[in-house]
């Protein structure tokens, strides 16, 4: 993860639609934009090594 892990908390804290894609707050039962039941948790990024290594 990153530098801040607050931060790193809080962007975790997110479900995402599998419909429209729309970022909606933890808790959520259906899409605020499309109200799409199916909702996936954000996936944390993960960081790349630096220098293009083999």
């Amino acid at each position: 993860m990153g530098k801040f892990p607050l931060a790193d908390k809080a962007f975790l804290s997110v479900v995402v639609c599998l419909k429209c894609k729309t970022r909606n707050p933890k808790g959520t039962v259906k899409c605020r934009k499309c109200n799409y039941p199916h909702l996936r948790p954000k996936r944390a990024r993960r960081k790349e090594a630096k220098g293009g290594g083999k």
